[in-house]
């Protein structure tokens, strides 16, 4: 990072700082200069908040005795505009998953706040997917855990192609991954959630190991925007994610390969699954 203005260096003949700046002047040019260098190291600490402030601070001390408002110099413009990007950069990065790049727990968790606080005033409900990669153990057992990267990495390519508009997906821990999907209707979320089970089974997976097979098992909950059900106590995301994982639960005791929803107080299997017999019932069965 570079300095607002040049640095005042030598003196001259009666002791005064070359070109007849006086010593309160070169020592608020010092002054400039070490607010650039603490925020400098600031934002390669990722500190933005203060690294911005001492930013501001360092062009206060440059037009601190001008009576006018001053213009905005274009050095500190770029500066600024530079950290902010490099704030939104680093943003981003801390809310992702390393292995798969989909979205982390922490953002999970702060859209899911946002969200359910949004839902009071909007016509649209809210359905979360709760997703297992069904005997992934084996998978790194058989083929290894390099693989066992590979085939996680692919199954978030998989499950998000074709989110409506706001979806998301995220990794919830392990081989567990959520599909947040908001502003749909229970029927179409269902179609979702299976079309997405569906590509998961049909992708070409021999092709990354022969003999490799993956399938994913589904806990779809759904609740509905909180203006249609007034008189109903509203529905935390933990209460909405636990009601998935016992979905979830549903789908793997019947077979797995599965999305399991509840539908007018019954527990269904999605699409090919549907025909099953003995369909387990879910471990919570409201709340």
């Amino acid at each position: 990072m570079t300095a607002l203005r040049p640095e005042v260096a030598g003196s001259d003949h009666d002791g005064r700082p070359a070109g007849g700046v006086p010593a309160s002047e070169h020592e608020g040019t010092g002054l400039v200069q070490l607010h650039e260098s603490i925020a400098a190291l600031l934002a390669s600490r990722g500190q933005w908040r203060q690294a911005y402030q001492h930013l501001r601070s360092a062009f206060d001390l440059v037009y601190a005795d001008q009576d006018d408002p001053p213009q905005v110099p274009e050095q500190l413009r770029r500066e600024v505009d530079r950290l902010r990007r490099e704030h939104a950069e680093a943003r981003e990065q801390s809310l992702r998953d390393s292995l798969t790049d989909s979205y982390n727990r922490r953002y999970l968790d702060e859209r899911l706040l946002g969200m359910v606080a949004e839902r009071g005033s909007t016509a649209s409900g809210l359905a979360i997917a709760l997703i297992d990669l069904d005997w992934f153990k084996q998978v790194n057992d058989t083929f290894g855990h390099l693989l066992g990267d590979r085939v996680l990495q692919r199954v978030v390519e998989l499950l998000q192609e074709e989110l409506p508009e706001g979806g998301f997906c995220a990794r919830y821990g392990g081989e567990e991954f959520v599909l947040v999907l908001p502003g749909v209707e229970p029927a179409p979320a269902v179609e979702i959630a299976e079309a997405a089970r569906l590509r998961v089974e049909r992708h070409a997976w021999a092709s990354l190991a022969p003999g490799l097979r993956v399938t994913v098992s589904i806990g779809l909950a759904y609740e509905p925007p909180a203006a249609g059900s007034p008189t109903r106590p509203p529905v935390t995301p933990e209460q909405q994610l636990l009601l998935a994982d016992s979905l979830l639960y549903t789908a793997k005791q019947s077979g797995r390969n599965a999305v399991a929803y509840r539908e007018n107080g019954r527990v269904r299997l999605a699409g090919a699954a549907s025909g099953r017999r003995g369909i387990a019932e879910s471990r919570v069965v409201g709340y």
